[in-house]
């Protein structure tokens, strides 16, 4: 299989997320702001979309690692090869450096959806609250709200990644969902910088342009790491 390259971007310099912002990120000891990590996703799923097609957007399950960030300008490239099961694609940059790596399968039958019960529970108030460990509460949801798949928005994800294949004309880009991922989370509390380090994601349905879907999203688990 061919590599794939593409050159990195900034889109979000101006996001409330400042970790993408070159003062914020370099205080933290990185050389500068952070590209999105769901823009390197974007990144990762080329390879399959363009083998698979329509069949890895609505009948795939992927497990995806950030482990060292991306930077504005930075030529990356994303190799995809057979796996044990499925496919592993990696990216890596110009010193060779591995970026991100996820590995995605199509199974033959997916797995059921997470059986949620709390998604029945009161949820968090909607008002938007600066967050902290006694405001996150495990398996409260929160407020269930309606994402519109619009053309040009869908559009503007996949040129943020610089990614034209035909598909997206009405298929929703991967890069937006799971950016909606994340959206759920700033929806509801104001946060200082933050990295996205990784995700699991289950496509269970092909999503396409002009649709609704609703978006349920709840805590699950909150937990503290070198002292964070």
């Amino acid at each position: 299989m061919s590599d794939y390259r593409v050159i990195a971007r900034n889109y979000v310099a101006d996001s409330e997320n400042r970790i993408h912002s070159d003062e914020i990120a370099r205080r933290f000891g990185f050389r500068g702001a952070l590209v999105a990590g769901v823009a390197v996703y974007g990144h990762l799923t080329y390879p399959l979309v363009q083998a698979f097609g329509e069949r890895w957007l609505g009948n795939s399950v992927s497990t995806v690692r950030f482990l060292k960030p991306a930077y504005d300008g930075d030529p990356l490239t994303i190799e995809m090869s057979p796996a044990d099961p499925g496919y592993l694609v990696k990216c890596h940059d110009a010193t060779g450096t591995l970026l991100a790596d996820m590995t995605s399968t199509i199974p033959a039958a997916m797995p059921a959806p997470f059986e949620l019960d709390c998604l029945g529970a009161q949820p968090k108030s909607p008002e938007r609250v600066e967050i902290s460990w006694d405001n996150v509460h495990a398996e409260q949801p929160f407020t269930a709200w309606h994402w519109q798949i619009t053309e040009d928005r869908n559009q503007t994800f996949a040129r943020q990644v610089a990614d034209d294949l035909e598909v997206y004309r009405e298929a929703a880009h991967p890069h937006w969902l799971l950016a909606i991922a994340n959206h759920a989370l700033v929806r509801e509390y104001v946060m200082p910088a933050w990295i996205h380090v990784g995700s699991e994601v289950r496509m269970h349905r092909l999503l396409k342009v002009n649709e609704t879907v609703e978006v349920q999203a709840v805590p699950l688990e909150k937990w503290e790491r070198k002292g964070h």
